[in-house]
């Protein structure tokens, strides 16, 4: 079991810290978008660099890796232990991958916010909580036009849509993990909440010189 554990994480985590914003970015415009508006690595700065079709990418670009760490993960803890339960797998799998796309090794540990990947994560874990979750945030950005506020109302929204769509057995670890990556994507955010509260906060399509962590 403790080996199993440990590959799981170990996949998880490389597969959700590659940086595909950054990647995108520094292929495509030869920059790197550390360095253009908030300095993050995620879809809204990579759109904010001037590559719409880029952002578009990193978004889908970071889904994709939390749904493959998620599905691999899964796959690969069952497999090197069969009495394992399957979504514990994928909890830890779905843990591993946000913390590397927050925490990447290739980036000195400053990595995204964890939103896209996030999403992908429980988009295979918990479908119907994820797409739940999402059309929160859609509906968020449409109204006020802050990501930032759409993100953080569509991660704190997430483990409560799990608890109500998700069937079957729900082991404490895999409801705790939905907890425990909703608070982390949260905290990541804690600069726009200042923001947001003093109404400095820019809006989505309007880019503000001071926001330096909006992404």
């Amino acid at each position: 079991m403790l080996l199993a554990s440990l590959v799981v994480i170990a996949v998880a985590y490389l597969l959700g810290s590659i940086p595909v914003g950054y990647l995108l970015v520094r292929l495509f415009l030869k920059q790197d978008v550390r360095a253009v508006g908030s300095g993050n690595i995620g879809a809204t700065n990579v759109l904010r660099s001037g590559g719409k079709g880029l952002g578009a990418a990193t978004f889908l670009g970071d889904v994709l890796k939390g749904c493959t760490a998620v599905y691999l993960g899964g796959l690969i803890g069952v497999a090197l232990t069969p009495d394992a339960h399957l979504r514990t797998m994928q909890a830890l799998a779905a843990l591993a991958a946000v913390l590397g796309h927050v925490f990447p090794v290739w980036l000195r540990f400053k990595g995204g916010k964890g939103v896209a990947t996030g999403f992908g994560v429980f988009l295979v874990a918990a479908p119907w909580g994820a797409l739940s979750a999402i059309t929160v945030f859609v509906l968020v950005l449409l109204f006020t036009r802050y990501v930032s506020l759409a993100s953080i109302l569509g991660a704190a929204s997430f483990p409560f849509f799990a608890w109500l769509l998700v069937h079957g057995d729900r082991a404490p670890f895999f409801i705790a993990v939905q907890f425990a990556v909703a608070l982390l994507i949260i905290a990541k955010h804690h600069q726009n909440i200042r923001r947001l509260l003093s109404g400095t906060e820019s809006r989505f399509g309007k880019p503000s010189p001071h926001d330096r962590k909006n992404s």
